[in-house]
């Protein structure tokens, strides 16, 4: 089994994942909603999808924390199990 990154890197990989995965599929649907199934569409996914994650990875970065105050305060807390 591979080792497993510390788990003072949760800040970092989560955020580092889930950019890499939103990003993948907004691209994915911006584009092909923008230019429809053209020959280099592959090719202007993935330049797209490079331009959204450089701005999705830092956006996560700063907005996560607001993003999970909010959840906090509007989901309660699960209840200790007894």
């Amino acid at each position: 089994m591979p080792k497993k990154l510390p788990a003072r890197y949760n800040a970092i990989a989560m955020p580092l994942v889930l950019s890499v995965l939103m990003s993948c599929l907004v691209s994915a649907v911006s584009t092909v909603a923008s230019v429809g199934a053209s020959a280099d569409l592959f090719a202007l996914w993935m330049k797209a999808w490079g331009i959204s994650w450089l701005a999705a990875f830092p956006s996560l970065l700063l907005v996560l924390p607001l993003v999970r105050m909010i959840v906090g305060a509007l989901v309660q807390a699960p209840q200790a199990r007894r």
